[in-house]
Parts: C-alpha cells; structure tokens; sequence
C-alpha cells in the first residue's frame, strides 16, 4: 500500500519557519481561537491571536527559554488547553529546544505519569500560565526546574533576539506514549517528521486544496490534537479553533455549536463522543444547529466500528450531517500520528468479516446480520508513506486478507524512543528484505489489507489466547456493553488472566451515570453479559465485575488502559461486593 502526493507550497523545514511565513504574508489573519467556557451555561468566550501576534508571542517567548536554557534541552508544558500551550509548544521549537507536550498537575488519574515522564525527560525549564503556575511551581519544586509563565513574558523579550538556524533532522519534541500497553515512553519527533505528518494529514482530509477551519478539543499534549490542531494548520495557514476537553464532557454541544459556525469543519474524536454526543445532545441543543458545512470528521480509534458513525449520523442527519463526512483513519505516536485515512466524500467502507477466522488470522466476508460477525470500518489508503502486514514472527509480508502487524515506512516515522536504544532498534529498526528495503516502523497493531484498504483489527499485546484461539478484548467488550444497559459504553476492559485450567477471561466496567449501583440487579447484569460472550464468542468469563463510573482506568488519551485494569485486578483492587 503506497500513496505520494507532491509537496505543498511553500515548502518549509519546520514549523516556526511556517509561522513567520504567515506573520508576514497574512498578518492580521486569524490563526488561533480559544473558545473558553468560564462558566458552567457560558456559550463561550473566544481569544484569538492573529499570525503576526502569534509571531511575537512566540518569539518573546522563546527567547526567554534561551536564557534559562542551552540549545537542545528539553523544555516541557504544563498549561492547560489554550493559546499560551500553543505559544509554549512553538517558542521552546523556535528556540532550538525540545517540547514536551504535557499537562497540569491535577488531571485526574494522571499524577504517577506525570512525575515519571518528567524524571524521564528531565526538562531545564517548564512553561506555563500564570493561572496555574502556583500549582505547577508547587509540583516542581523538588526538580529544581526554572519556571515559566508563558504569560508574563512580555512582548519586548523578543526584541534585538535571533532565533537559531532551523534544522530539519534536529528532535523537535517528545511525544509521549500514552501507556496503553506498556510503560510510557518519549518518542523523538524530528522538525522533518512533525512537517511530513502535517501536510500528509492535509493531503488525506483535502485540506492541502480546499480552504477549511481545523476544530478540535482533544488535548494538545495528545499526538492528535497536536498535529491536527496546531501542526496542520501553521503549514497550511489554516484557522485553527479549539477548546477544552473538559468543556466538551461537560456539554458536548459546544462541539457540534463549533463545527456548525465554522463552515468547511475539520475535526476529530475518539469513538465514545460521537456516542456520547448521539446519546446526550438534547433536541433543544439541536434548534437550529446546521451540520452540513462540515466537510471531514476523523475517528481515530482501534478498531473503527460502523455502528459508531451510524448513531452519530442518525442523530444529527436532521441537522444536515452528510453521511460522506465520516473520516475512520489509523495512526500512532511512533509514527508522528497520521499513517492512513479514509477521504472524505465517499460512503463509509465497512467490512463484515467471520469472527472465527478472523481469530486464526483469515479476514474472511461473513453476513452482517450473522451474530457472529465482527462488522469493522475501514481506515482508507496510507498518506505518502508505506504500509506492509507482516507475519510477526516470521517478518514476512503477508497476502491482501490475512490478518498480521501493520508496519510502516516514511517520513513521518520518528527517530526512536528516547533514552531507550534497546527499544528504539526493536521498534523502529524492523527489516523486511529486498522487496521492502530500509527500517520499518513495528507498530504493535493488527490488521488486514482488503479491497486495497486498511483494517485496523487489535492490539497484538492485548490478544486474548483461551484453548489456542484468540480472541480480540474489543470485541468481547462490545458484546458485553451491548448486552445490558447499565453498562457503561466504552468504559470497560477485557484482559485474560492465569488460572488453574489455563487462560481465563474477565471483564470489569462501569456502570452507567444515569443509575446507581444500588438500583442495578448486578447478578442479572452478569448474566446477561456471560450469556452473550458465551453466545458470541465461545468463552466462559471468570469473572464481571461491574465498578462505579470512573474507576476503570485510562490513559492520557482517553483510552481504556487494559494493562492498568488487568494489573488492578490481580492485585486486589475491584471490591468483591460487586465481583459476580
């Protein structure tokens, strides 16, 4: 699978050579607006800073962080969701260091990350926003780490200040893994990758030769709200306007609001808020809300199910949502984001494919009505790089319907883990021979090439093995929220675990906020998911154990972490009040 679009134009190394570009051809153009919701029923406050404001922000900015700091140190970013993250990612580039996109102290369930990627990283300076820099001074006293408030710097830092010559090759920031499956880990994102992703990213969602707005939410510290957000737009001078994810859970309309006022809408989310915002936007919310200048909406998850954009479309199609919009796409840290993409204008490519075969490797057609069928979508062509599945064992390529690892090559590959050499070669040091020659990208997914496009199926760590079949945690997850109502959709985990007659299969999830657990009959709850795994899936669970809202942990991405709930788990962590 091979796809190469020219370059855009202008073409420049990195993307502080693309702000001063926009500050002096466009200058009173606007470049970034923060939507801010101050309040719980506020429609919004926006603040915007213009591509020659955004310029001299960055510029004071940066050239504070070289007094503070030598060429080449790391410089990390604990703001919350705004312009000044913004600023902070792209001063600490201009400045010749390296960004490490991060967050505050205090989002929950994240404060152990935090203070591991940092002692990792070892930052020479932290930036952040006045708001909050009591609290992030607080939290790095101990590091001894300079201080910023992006902020407070005035804009006469900037001048009789020259910024270094860019270097395209240099590591541009660490993008940290969100720890899904294993261990977070910094991954060394060159100017050159960062560049590469951001114009493939616009060439996929035709943004690279139609003018659009890029609206987002998701977090900058995320490689997707990074890119999408801030990367794509400084290469294309695009509007890029966003807003909290906080705002967003609190009242999902603000997104659809956002995307409604900004006519030729780039967006993107992960699966769960397109379910959310199908099952919590109210029909008032929907009074005069208009939906059909969005031009692509990207789901970035793994797998992409169908079902998920048909609620989504259903919901809003009195809104005047095209059906075409629906951009189910792939990509992963390692490989800047961006690896494929479906393109919007055309109807959603699903896949019904037999579970059993699926299971040993075989992505066979099956009915979608048969409730054995696994119904996927799939995730387009690759974006100006090289995908290959591959036999994980063998390292050989496989045919168009086997099921392997999907690995990658271009330009849009990192440079490696940091501080991990070992990882790094095993990683991104994957070699297939002389019909695919040069370092390949392991990604650790597990997918299928059918009808030339790409089908994201699972994680290969994540495989769950009972009597020498696998099986896929994601889909026994969806079974099991389907089969009861008080389960909460996508907060939920299937892992296996090591029992006396071999592997065993357990599910912990939470129950929905709309009940509590003293109303909910959990026994019957148990049996109806046992029931419907044992239907589907030929498996016996050893255990469902049905925990509050909140408790089933994730990573910085929003993700269920799998690996964190397993080892929760075993340890002890789940009350046996509500283990049935």
């Amino acid at each position: 699978m091979d796809s190469r679009r020219p370059p855009l134009a202008p073409a420049y190394r990195t993307l502080p050579e693309y702000v001063r570009h926009w500050a002096e051809l466009t200058p009173n153009r606007r470049a970034f607006t923060f939507v801010d919701h101050p309040a719980p029923n506020s429609r919004g406050v926006h603040r915007t800073l213009t591509w020659q404001r955004l310029d001299l922000r960055v510029r004071a900015l940066a050239a504070r962080i070289a007094e503070h700091a030598e060429p080449g140190s790391r410089i990390a970013l604990l703001c919350p969701q705004g312009t000044d993250y913004i600023t902070g990612f792209l001063a600490a580039l201009t400045a010749g260091m390296v960004a490490v996109p991060l967050y505050p102290p205090g989002l929950p369930g994240q404060g152990d990350r935090l203070v591991g990627v940092l002692g990792d990283a070892l930052p020479s300076v932290v930036v952040t926003t006045g708001r909050v820099l009591p609290e992030v001074s607080d939290f790095c006293e101990r590091a001894q780490v300079t201080v910023l408030a992006a902020d407070r710097v005035p804009d006469s830092a900037a001048l009789n200040w020259q910024a270094p010559e860019p270097v395209s090759g240099a590591t541009a920031y660490l993008q940290y893994t969100s720890g899904s499956t294993r261990a977070p880990a910094g991954v060394e994102i060159t100017h050159a990758n960062v560049v590469a992703n951001a114009r493939q990213a616009l060439a996929a969602y035709g943004a690279d030769a139609h003018p659009m707005t890029c609206v987002g939410w998701l977090p900058l510290y995320h490689d997707m709200g990074l890119v999408l957000s801030v990367a794509a737009p400084v290469v294309r001078g695009l509007l890029s306007v966003l807003m909290d994810p906080a705002a967003f859970l609190h009242e999902p309309a603000r997104w659809l609001r956002l995307l409604a006022a900004h006519p030729q809408a780039l967006s993107a989310a992960p699966n769960f808020a397109y379910d959310y915002c199908a099952s919590a936007v109210t029909g008032a919310q929907k009074e005069g809300l208009r939906l059909d200048g969005v031009a692509a909406l990207i789901n970035g998850s793994e797998p992409v199910r169908p079902g998920t954009a048909d609620r989504f479309q259903a919901a809003f199609a009195a809104q005047g949502l095209a059906a075409e919009v629906h951009c189910p796409s792939y990509g992963l840290a390692e490989a800047t984001v961006f690896v494929s993409a479906a393109r919007p204008g055309r109807p959603l490519g699903r896949f019904a494919l037999d579970r059993d075969a699926l299971a040993a490797g075989k992505a066979l057609p099956a009915r979608p009505e048969d409730p054995r069928a696994v119904l996927l979508a799939a995730c387009g062509k690759p974006v100006g790089q090289r995908v290959r599945i591959v036999d994980p064992v063998a390292h050989a390529v496989l045919a168009e319907g086997e099921v392997g690892e999907i690995w990658v090559q271009g330009p849009n590959v990192g440079r490696g883990y940091w501080n991990n050499s070992a990882q790094t070669e095993r990683v991104f040091g994957a070699v297939l021979g002389e019909e695919a020659p040069g370092s390949w990208l392991r990604t650790g997914d597990l997918g299928t090439v059918l009808e030339g496009q790409l089908i994201v199926t699972g994680r290969l760590k994540d495989l769950i093995v009972v009597d020498g079949r696998n099986h896929y945690p994601q889909d026994v997850e969806a079974t099991a929220q389907d089969a009861h109502h008080a389960v909460r959709r996508d907060r939920l985990a299937a892992f296996g675990v090591p029992g006396g007659a071999g592997e065993g299969v357990v599910v912990v999830a939470e129950h929905a906020r709309t009940t509590s657990l003293a109303d909910i009959d959990v026994p019957a709850l148990a049996r109806d998911v046992r029931a419907a795994v044992s239907a589907r899936h030929g498996l016996r669970l050893a255990d469902v154990v049905l925990v509050a809202p909140g408790t089933v942990p994730r990573t910085s991405s929003g993700k269920v972490s799998r690996a964190l709930t397993r080892t929760r788990y075993l340890e002890g962590a789940y009350t046996a009040e509500t283990a049935v």
